[in-house]
C-alpha cells in the first residue's frame, strides 16, 4: 500500500490559496458569463474572451445610449463591479503564491520548463510533496491520469481516452500549459510537435504533450536540476543499396 506524504503547514496553506483562486476563477467565469448572455439578448456582443468584457461596459456607463432597457442596466452595473473585485483578489493571490514560490528551490527549477508558468509550478510544489515515491516519470504521469484507460474483455486490451485519475487541478494546469506551448513559436519548430499536429487534433495533441511535460516535471523535481533542451540530432541519410542486392 503506498500511503500520502504529509504536507507542511506552508504547503497545505498555499494548496488553500490554490483552491481558492480556483473558486475566484470560476466565479469570474460564471459572472462574465452571464454578462455576455443578457447583454447579447439587446445586441450588445464583443469578442471571446476575457480581455473583451470591457467592450460591453460603455453601454451601461451611458444611459443615453438606450442600447440596454435602464431596468436591466441598473441590475448589471454591481456585477461589473463584482467581476472587478474578483479580478483584484485573485490578482491579490497571484501575487501571494508567487512570493511563496520564489522561496522554494523546486519552484525555480520548475519554471524553467516551457508551458509552465508561476501557477503552474507553485502548485506542483505545493501538491507534489515526494516525487521519488514514484519510480518513474510513467508511473507520476498515470496518477495524475494522463495516460490511456486499459479496457479489457476476452483477453483483449483496448485503449480509451485518458483515465482522468489523481488531482483533477494539477491537470487542468498541466493541459492549459500545453495549449500555451501547442500557440508559441516552439511548436513550429519542435518536429515531434509539427508531426503530432500534422496527424492528430490539438486537443489530442495537447493530452500527449501534458503526459510529456508531466513525466518532464517529475525529472526535474526529483534530480533538483532546470530543464535543459536536449539537441536534436541530424537525421542520417538512408545510403541507397547496390542494384541487385536483397535480403
Amino acid at each position: 500500500m503506498r500511503f500520502v506524504t504529509i504536507k507542511s503547514e506552508a504547503q497545505q496553506a498555499v494548496a488553500g490559496l490554490h483552491k481558492l483562486r480556483a473558486l475566484l476563477v470560476k466565479q469570474r467565469t460564471m459572472v462574465i458569463n452571464q454578462l455576455r448572455g443578457l447583454m447579447a439578448e439587446f445586441g450588445v456582443v464583443a469578442p471571446r474572451g476575457a480581455s473583451h468584457v470591457d467592450e460591453l461596459l460603455p453601454p451601461l456607463a451611458d444611459p443615453a445610449a438606450a442600447a440596454v432597457p435602464t431596468l436591466l442596466a441598473d441590475a448589471l452595473v454591481p456585477m461589473v463591479e463584482l467581476l472587478h473585485a474578483l479580478e483584484r483578489r485573485i490578482a491579490t493571490l497571484d501575487r501571494q503564491i508567487l512570493a511563496w514560490g520564489r522561496t522554494q528551490a523546486t519552484f525555480g527549477h520548475l519554471i524553467t520548463i516551457p508551458g509552465f508558468g508561476p501557477v503552474l509550478a507553485s502548485a506542483f510544489t505545493a501538491f507534489v510533496v515526494a516525487p521519488r515515491e514514484f519510480r518513474s516519470g510513467r508511473d507520476f504521469a498515470a496518477a495524475l491520469g494522463l495516460v490511456p484507460r486499459q479496457v479489457g474483455s476476452g483477453g483483449k486490451v483496448r485503449l480509451g481516452p485518458i483515465s482522468k485519475r489523481g488531482n483533477g487541478y494539477l491537470r487542468r494546469l498541466l493541459v492549459n500549459g500545453a495549449m500555451a506551448v501547442l500557440i508559441s513559436r516552439r511548436a513550429r519548430q519542435d518536429p515531434w510537435l509539427c508531426k503530432l499536429l500534422a496527424s492528430k487534433p490539438r486537443k489530442v495533441a495537447a493530452c500527449a504533450l501534458t503526459n510529456q511535460l508531466a513525466r518532464i516535471a517529475w525529472a526535474v523535481m526529483t534530480r533538483q536540476a532546470d530543464f535543459r533542451v536536449r539537441p536534436q540530432r541530424p537525421e542520417r541519410p538512408r545510403s541507397a543499396r547496390p542494384e541487385g542486392l536483397r535480403g
